[in-house]
């Protein structure tokens, strides 16, 4: 089951993109019903909320006076967030059991106003957000819903801001222009990506990405993209999880790099690597079958077991690869990785040398069908540069003591 989190800022458009999702196919778990849900008449969610509140808060009838609450909580963070303590645990009680009823290759989309806030990102595959400017959904507010541009303000500014939502997002869909161009881009998105994401999770397996090395100029994006990833395999993981490292190429500012992500997940040992194999293929991270050696094991002088054998994971997720190292903490292949990096980090002139090393290589194997062969290649250079590393690694440790 593909699982996707829906946000945007207030009238940015999430209704139109999640009627959209329903008549593609996917199953729609709409946050603002299951909060209407969960303190309708005679529910515990609206005693809670009664106690909390008080009786003002309810109508006539029972049912909750939402404009009362509303005018409460919305110019108070702190009586907003007693009212969040209540309701999202509920929420997301209900969604989990919508959730669990899905089928194994559905894509499930959950439309969720403050995912961004709650700090619910880690939870699924992919986190869409809708984006309009401000002023273009302040507008839609007062035209649309009657609201006054004061209230309309304060909505607003009790949900997180345009950059805290786009930090979170995996994939931004515009929604300032057309309704018909917004709707064009999510049809795209659910073809291209969604829909293969969805079919490589239902049967285990990653997307490999086919074609020649491509190197491409450092994109500034990597690392917050590092950072969603490792998130959700730091969750997977639990508590068999030590750390989880952005390293590779992708990971050192200004360094041109093939645009494939490399994390490292270290944990205690490699049964617990086999552990919790199950879990990052749920997360969207499939083992990778035949890839269990340690690429440089040869010139580090590694042998067989532990010290410098890994698993092997690539995303499922065809618009984000991935290449996932699940390393023992502490061994020297790990160890080794995040030294690599750190140096590349650390000397202009390394950095220089391995990316013309890379882009003449690159240039070399332009014609294959994969980028195994160019892989091979660089390990040459590899070898030839671990006694440097080790000196310039030596070096810094003593200055640092």
């Amino acid at each position: 089951m593909l699982s996707i989190g829906l946000t945007g800022g207030i009238a940015a458009g999430k209704s139109l993109l999640s009627v959209r999702f329903r008549e593609l196919g996917a199953v729609l778990v709409d946050a603002d019903r299951l909060a209407r849900d969960v303190v309708a008449p005679g529910t515990p969610g609206l005693a809670a909320v009664a106690a909390e509140f008080g009786p003002q808060v309810l109508a006539a009838d029972g049912a909750l006076d939402r404009p009362k609450l509303g005018s409460l909580v919305f110019a108070d963070k702190d009586r907003l967030a007693a009212l969040n303590a209540i309701v999202h645990p509920l929420v997301r009680a209900a969604a989990a059991h919508l959730k669990d009823h899905a089928g194994p290759g559905a894509i499930v989309v959950q439309d969720i106003p403050l995912l961004v806030e709650t700090g619910q990102g880690a939870d699924f595959h992919l986190v869409v957000v809708v984006d309009a400017p401000a002023e273009q959904r302040l507008a839609r507010m007062v035209e649309a819903r009657g609201m006054t541009p004061g209230d309309a303000r304060a909505r607003m500014a009790a949900q997180a801001g345009d950059a805290q939502r786009r930090a979170a997002a995996d994939v931004v869909l515009d929604n300032s222009g057309t309704p018909e161009a917004a709707l064009a881009a999510l049809d795209a998105l659910w073809e291209a990506r969604l829909v293969p994401f969805a079919r490589n999770l239902a049967a285990g397996v990653p997307a490999v990405p086919a074609g020649p090395p491509a190197i491409t100029g450092p994109d500034p994006a990597w690392p917050a993209q590092a950072v969603r990833l490792a998130a959700r395999i730091g969750k997977a993981a639990g508590c068999a999880g030590v750390a989880v490292d952005h390293i590779g190429s992708t990971s050192v500012p200004g360094l041109a790099a093939k645009d494939v992500l490399d994390l490292q997940l270290r944990v205690k040992s490699l049964a617990d690597a086999d552990a919790v194999a199950p879990a990052l293929a749920a997360a969207g991270f499939p083992r990778r079958a035949g890839q269990w050696w340690d690429t440089g094991h040869d010139f580090a002088g590694g042998r067989p077991g532990e010290r410098w054998e890994k698993r092997f994971h690539n995303a499922a997720d065809p618009g984000r690869p991935v290449n996932l190292h699940v390393r023992v903490d502490g061994s020297p292949a790990a160890l080794l990785a995040l030294a690599f990096r750190d140096w590349l980090r650390a000397d202009a002139g390394v950095r220089a040398r391995y990316e013309s090393m890379k882009r003449g290589l690159a240039a070399a194997h332009a014609g294959d069908a994969t980028t195994a062969a160019y892989a091979d290649a660089k390990e040459p250079w590899f070898a030839s540069a671990v006694p440097e590393m080790a000196r310039w690694r030596l070096q810094r440790s003593s200055q640092e003591s």
